[in-house]
């Protein structure tokens, strides 16, 4: 019976800590973006998908996507370097002048910074 309830514990720590870094991620990318849209105060119904990981972006890929940036995003964005980690990644799709709009956003580990987006 104290197995079955260290398991249960561990699978709701487990839990608490994604919802925690899906937050961090949530909140890092709001930030990123009420800095660098060209009018965020247009932007409504933000709605992100889940947190994920990857390890296929690599230094050629962020410098293109930084390059393109994207649609009503300003240019000349300051990225911090690409960490030589995978990245974390967390799409975000809004309504933009009566648009649905989608763009995905790369995080450090610590969640603590976009790397890139498209």
């Amino acid at each position: 019976m104290k197995s079955r309830a260290y398991i249960i514990i561990g699978v709701m720590m487990l839990f608490l800590a994604s919802c925690g870094k899906q937050h961090q991620a949530e909140q890092t990318v709001k930030d990123f973006v009420e800095a660098n849209f060209d009018d965020a105060g247009k932007i409504s119904d933000r709605d992100f998908a889940d947190l994920g990981t990857t390890r296929h972006i690599k230094d050629s890929l962020v410098n293109v996507m930084r390059s393109r940036g994207a649609d009503h995003f300003r240019q000349g964005i300051t990225y911090p370097s690409v960490p030589k980690e995978d990245l974390y990644y967390l799409r975000m799709s809004y309504v933009y002048e009566g648009d649905t709009l989608q763009n995905t956003f790369y995080l450090n580990q610590e969640l603590t910074e976009v790397i890139a987006f498209k």
